[in-house]
């Protein structure tokens, strides 16, 4: 079962999330992170639920947005699945149900980035799969004070 995740139910997708964000140590913080900063800026969170379960087995945040680049999108800031949910069909629901939320809201495009490395093979076959195309190199640097 698919649902958005509101408060006060965000600590919900905390396990599930740290199972990306491994620096995510407290899910109080967690919480006041997404319900305090980050969903007054759009950002929203969507939960897969296995029967019974009060806990999500993965999550998708995300938010809606405006560029010259892209027009009208969605972008997925996190995709996560617990580990021992894994191949189990949760992320690709998230990912279908991301789509429809686009075409609902009348998105041209979905966007996600997603880091590098042998760890994210799985997550990538996933989007390749999805029929998403690896469409640009995402450059960053820390700001120095």
């Amino acid at each position: 079962m698919i649902h958005e995740v509101l408060p006060p139910d965000t600590g919900s997708a905390f396990r599930a999330m740290k199972a990306l964000r491994s620096d995510l140590v407290d899910e109080e913080a967690f919480v006041r992170a997404v319900d305090d900063v980050q969903r007054a800026e759009g950002y929203r969170l969507v939960g897969a639920f296995e029967d019974g379960e009060s806990e999500a087995a993965a999550v998708a945040g995300f938010r809606i947005c405006h560029s010259l680049a892209w027009g009208h999108y969605l972008y997925v800031d996190d995709l996560s699945t617990l580990p021992d949910a894994r191949r189990c069909g949760h992320g690709r629901a998230l990912f279908d149900w991301l789509l429809e939320e686009g075409r609902r809201l009348g998105c041209d495009q979905l966007h996600l980035d997603s880091g590098v490395g042998l760890d994210r093979a799985d997550a990538h076959r996933l989007y390749l799969n999805a029929g998403m195309v690896i469409a640009s190199h995402h450059f960053a640097r820390y700001v120095e004070a």
